[in-house]
């Protein structure tokens, strides 16, 4: 299943895609139900993740956006 959004953290607004099962798998991160994720400010990617990291969350606002993405997929 597929989803977008809108993360507000203390610096910057950021928009998420997270592509997520209803079970953990060995591709998903720490080998659970997210398998997919990107994380955009503005023009840029702060963290990409497709089976393995692609971009790994680059500051405090990707890492913020990152945990709660986590809690809530994960």
């Amino acid at each position: 299943m597929w989803t977008e959004g809108t993360i507000k953290t203390p610096t910057s607004l950021v928009r998420y895609w997270v592509k997520y099962f209803e079970e953990g798998s060995e591709f998903g991160i720490e080998g659970g139900r997210i398998s997919k994720l990107m994380i955009r400010r503005e023009d840029e990617t702060i963290a990409s993740y497709e089976r393995g990291w692609d971009v790994e969350p680059k500051d405090e606002d990707a890492q913020i956006a990152f945990q709660i993405l986590m809690s809530k997929f994960n």
